[in-house]
């Protein structure tokens, strides 16, 4: 029977946010050693590992740090303390970072020194490959070294975060140690610096490739930087601070230069962790912990290369044949290059799934927006666009051409800041209306409404999206894209857009779920009427794709509808708080996760609804800081033909997937699923390469 007052405090019903984050990310670690990956891309995926774990640091364990100072005692939903988060979360790190130093010790560098990619040790060169090495030491690295001693009379310098750094030991002719820091300009210089194969020549291609790292070649000439002095020895080591800076205003114009200077902030946050060598000497590590104010529990000694997220610089390299192999994504015909997309579009709805379909039909839909003398407006919201962005240049090239152009992007979207900013005057210089977000929320909604006059009247085109407007991330997030000229629809997200640019204040809306007005009890709602709709006819059925589950009170929805029988199949790509399996709780429940070569990027819910099904695909996640603090669309997928696709071809293949899935066990832990006879072999990802266009019924 169900327990309708199910409460959303035991803790043993929740799976904790941060340990959930670091099972995730040891996928992304398991990724780097399956060998069915191409060696570069096993490679890419050590270096993604090692990235995530750097914003954690930054931004969450920064914020339990915080916490424990401050001596805040709350809890989240699985009541563990502020300080017990920060001792499990070490403990299951250790063994993480212990893999990751084996699978790249073990596993990776001995094949690509096979393959023909010679990482060196610097003692390891050659007289010759060392003579061409101290030429370049000489000629480009030695003049912009700055060594900073410490001791009375010079402070302690201030690292700066994220820096690669080396630690020395320098010894006088009175037999006095001094300590000394050289910061590793891997900001100028690439980390991995090309050595030649012969004296002063090399390949002109990537067939043999011979590297040395930077900061060896700097520790092999630490003499030259303190002459009269003997270097005793140096180690690396690397500082991470906390990032998670608070921006508040009061008044939008404020925004930009508050944005600019909590960016300069976020480099000298606190220490948050030290990434040290794992021969450092004692005394050093000491002192670094004296010196910086931290404890012993913040220090992680590792046997990989300090800062290990740099090896993403190998994928530069032109080894297409240690890459995944590329395909040529679709496009529908009737999107086609030079076809109107309008007419497209006014024929019926048009749904893209990248990256199996191309980002191409986005950016012609605002570059044919931009051309066309009877288009009057176009509205926009951007929050990752990236550089070399097509799609602000679409968007300058209609203010030229006399379009009223209005663009929200949101500054404050974290790492991204400096980046918007720079887009946000070119746009600006252009003469496009830019506004800067929204006071106390962050607008991460993906929208696009073209405003066009027409025979018949003024007509709306919308674009929404899962994902940003973003051509680069769009070849490696999978994300859907959805045009439609829906009436309803686009008067939705005209008065959304009015919201974003004005002051309207709407609660109400036809089709769309908004954050934070509508989106968390839409959602709630739906899975109560999919419980009245299972006692009714007993076919009750949830299906949820998303990045995030956190929400507590969604959490307990779900658990409701599995206490009376209802199919929930979630399949959740990173964090999952919601713990399947509990007796009488959740054992209706499953969750899986997969982890390939693109990252799961969609958003879709399902709702069986007694045979009239109901699809909506955005952007939020159900976690509150998406459902309460950020600006969220969720919109229905109503034309049959793409709901079928949906329902019947999309979300099998991913629930079906027995290569790429983990699924989650009731202690929080994953397992691989085996094949079977009625889950053969099947990887999601793959098979939609494969097949990609059909849900469009045309490939071009």
């Amino acid at each position: 029977m169900m327990n309708t007052h199910l409460p959303v405090d035991n803790p043993s019903f929740f799976i904790n946010r941060e340990l959930s984050w670091i099972r995730f990310n040891r996928h992304v670690l398991d990724e780097a050693q399956d060998e069915s990956h191409p060696l570069l891309e096993r490679v890419k995926f050590l270096a993604i590992f090692a990235n995530n774990l750097d914003e954690y640091f930054m931004i969450r364990v920064s914020g339990l740090q915080r916490q424990v100072n401050k001596g805040v005692l709350k809890s989240p939903p699985d009541g563990m303390t502020p300080s017990q988060q920060l001792d499990a979360i070490r403990q299951m790190l250790i063994p993480e970072l212990d893999a990751q130093s084996d699978i790249w010790d073990k596993q990776i560098l001995p094949q690509l020194d096979a393959a023909g990619i010679h990482i060196h040790l610097y003692s390891d060169l050659s007289d010759e490959q060392k003579k061409f090495m101290h030429t370049f030491f000489i000629n480009e690295v030695f003049p912009v070294l700055t060594p900073l001693a410490f001791d009375s009379a010079h402070p302690f310098p201030f690292i700066s975060n994220l820096s690669l750094n080396l630690a020395i030991i320098i010894r006088d002719s009175a037999n006095k140690e001094y300590f000394a820091r050289v910061k590793v300009p891997t900001n100028l210089f690439s980390r991995l610096v090309r050595v030649p194969e012969l004296p002063g020549i090399g390949r002109l291609d990537d067939s043999e490739v011979h590297l040395v790292y930077l900061e060896e070649l700097i520790a092999a000439h630490l003499d030259m930087l303190f002459p009269g002095l003997e270097v005793v020895a140096s180690f690396p080591f690397r500082i991470t601070r906390d990032a998670d800076l608070e921006i508040e205003v009061d008044e939008a114009s404020d925004l930009l230069t508050t944005v600019e200077e909590i960016m300069e902030q976020r480099a000298k946050g606190k220490p948050v962790r030290i990434e040290l060598d794992c021969s450092m000497h004692e005394n050093i590590c000491h002192m670094l912990e004296r010196k910086l104010g931290i404890t012993s529990e913040m220090l992680y000694r590792v046997r990989h290369p300090v800062g290990i997220a740099d090896l993403m610089q190998l994928m530069s390299l032109d080894r297409q044949d240690l890459k995944d192999t590329p395909f040529l994504p679709s496009i529908p015909a009737e999107l086609a290059e030079g076809k109107d997309i309008f007419s497209a579009i006014r024929r019926q709805d048009i749904l893209l799934y990248h990256p199996y379909d191309s980002f191409t039909p986005v950016i012609n839909f605002i570059r044919q927006a931009a051309n066309d003398p009877d288009v009057l407006a176009i509205k926009i919201t951007l929050y990752r666009v990236g550089s070399n962005s097509p799609i602000v240049n679409a968007l300058m090239e209609a203010r030229e051409n006399g379009k009223d152009v209005a663009a929200l992007i949101e500054l404050k979207a974290r790492f991204d800041e400096e980046n918007n900013i720079g887009w946000a005057r070119a746009l600006e210089h252009e003469g496009v209306h830019v506004v800067y977000g929204v006071v106390g929320l962050k607008v991460h909604a993906k929208l696009c409404m073209v405003v066009r006059r027409e025979k018949d009247g003024i007509r709306r085109y919308v674009h929404l999206g899962t994902g940003n407007y973003n051509a680069t991330t769009s070849r490696i997030y999978t994300d859907f894209g959805f045009f439609t000229c829906d009436r309803q629809i686009g008067e939705d997200v005209a008065n959304l857009f009015n919201f974003l640019t004005g002051y309207a204040r709407i609660e109400r809306y036809m089709k769309l779920l908004v954050a934070p007005v509508t989106l968390r009890n839409g959602i709630i709602d739906r899975i109560d009427r999919e419980i009245i709709r299972h006692n009714e006819n007993g076919n009750g059925h949830l299906i949820f794709k998303m990045n995030a589950l956190v929400d507590p009170l969604c959490i307990a929805a779900l658990y409701r509808a599995s206490q009376v029988g209802v199919n929930v199949e979630l399949q959740v790509r990173g964090i999952c708080c919601l713990r399947p399996g509990i007796s009488g709780i959740s054992e209706n429940i499953t969750v899986s996760s997969i982890v390939g070569r693109f990252l799961e990027h969609a958003r879709i819910y399902y709702f069986h609804n007694g045979g009239s099904e109901e699809v909506f695909l955005g952007s939020a996640d159900l976690m509150p800081r998406n459902l309460d603090r950020r600006v969220e669309v969720l919109f229905p997928v109503e034309n049959p033909s793409l709901l079928k696709t949906i329902v019947s071809t999309i979300l099998p293949v991913q629930l079906k997937d027995t290569v790429k899935v983990r699924l989650l066990k009731s202690d929080g832990s994953y397992e691989r699923r085996k094949p079977s006879d009625d889950m053969p072999l099947m990887n999601a990802q793959t098979w939609l390469v494969d097949h990609r266009g059909i849900w469009n019924n045309d490939v071009n």
